[in-house]
């Protein structure tokens, strides 16, 4: 954790928690890091770039935090710079919450999660809405995955603030369709071998 991700997350009442609960102490010298923590990393970058989806926290103007998800391939989020994200926001439920809750207060919170090798990384930032312009469509077209079919209606770009990487306790292992299929790759492998054999064995037996 950089000093930047304690300044803005430890507020009185967390600092208060903190020595009441006997972490205060550690976090005491995070905030003294030289460390600022608010640009990511080649670890950071890379660890975004192959994430095939992310939860995103925004506050409304009535005080409700709400979280949306975000999906795609992998690559979708845009790593522009080490502090800028982005990407094409696609057409959902035309609720449009997220939307209009950056329109109250910029702020958001991100939560990438990579269960098969229990890794979390979180991520504050400020993020914009680009939309009904010229420069928008712009935007939305460089954002854009090729071959995707289903419309966006804007680009979001994301400032980065700071970031931290959670510990991978309490992280349940879990699997996409595609990475079964790689870690049972080598098994199906065997499977065909031994049926070959299998094959071979019946027909000089006959």
């Amino acid at each position: 954790m950089g000093r930047r991700f304690a300044e803005l997350a430890f507020s009185p009442l967390v600092k208060r928690q903190q020595q009441q609960h006997g972490s205060r102490h550690l976090y005491e010298q995070v905030e003294r890091s030289s460390d600022l923590g608010d640009q990511l990393g080649p670890d950071e970058q890379a660890f975004i770039r192959e994430r095939d989806g992310f939860y995103m926290a925004s506050v409304s103007e009535t005080g409700w935090p709400y979280i949306q998800y975000r999906g795609g391939e992998k690559g979708f989020l845009h790593v522009i710079d080490a502090r800028t994200l982005g990407f094409a926001d696609l057409r959902g439920n035309t609720q449009y919450i997220s939307v209009g809750n950056l329109q109250h207060d910029d702020r958001v919170a991100l939560f990438f999660m990579d269960y098969p090798n229990q890794s979390r990384l979180k991520i504050l930032g400020r993020a914009r809405n680009h939309e009904g312009d010229a420069d928008a469509r712009k935007l939305i077209e460089e954002l854009r995955v090729p071959g995707e079919k289903s419309p966006a209606e804007r680009a979001v770009l994301i400032h980065v603030e700071a970031f931290d990487w959670n510990c991978p306790q309490h992280i349940t292992p879990r699997y996409s369709e595609a990475e079964l299929a790689k870690l049972l790759e080598p098994m199906r492998h065997r499977l065909d071998a031994l049926e070959a054999e299998n094959k071979r064995l019946r027909g000089s037996a006959g």
